[in-house]
């Protein structure tokens, strides 16, 4: 999967506004993101994934189509690659490329692997939002 090989954006961030790792039990994958937000938007977002081409990829679309985002859009983007593992249409614009993911819909125990990168975008802009 050249998705997964170019690593797009990978290594971590030196002072990111928020910093989320995630695992997945089931399979062993473990993503981290880093996030630096300029007026409610990405301004930059790095990722290291010990896992699966799989979460590799995603993280590395992410990391590119994410730029410039808002967590409204990076919401809407996990609904889209959501109703795409679930047989449903390609995203459309600047997430046209989580396309890529179609095929793995057929096989469910995977969609938490493609899924994984998404949680943590999640989690690390609540975390931006609503500090603990």
């Amino acid at each position: 999967m050249t998705r997964a090989r170019d690593g797009a954006r990978a290594g971590r961030l030196p002072a990111p506004d928020a910093s989320v790792t995630l695992d997945n039990p089931l399979c062993g994958d473990r993503v981290t993101l880093d996030v630096k937000l300029a007026d409610g938007r990405i301004a930059d977002i790095r990722h290291t994934v010990r896992g699966c081409a799989l979460c590799q990829a995603s993280a590395a679309m992410i990391a590119e189509a994410a730029l410039d985002c808002d967590a409204a859009a990076t919401k809407q983007a996990r609904a889209a690659l959501r109703a795409l593992l679930a047989g449903g249409d390609a995203p459309q614009g600047a997430w046209a490329g989580l396309s890529i993911f179609a095929p793995v819909a057929a096989y469910k125990s995977r969609h938490d692997c493609v899924l994984l990168p998404f949680d943590a975008l999640e989690r690390a802009l609540s975390e931006t939002v609503n500090p603990q």
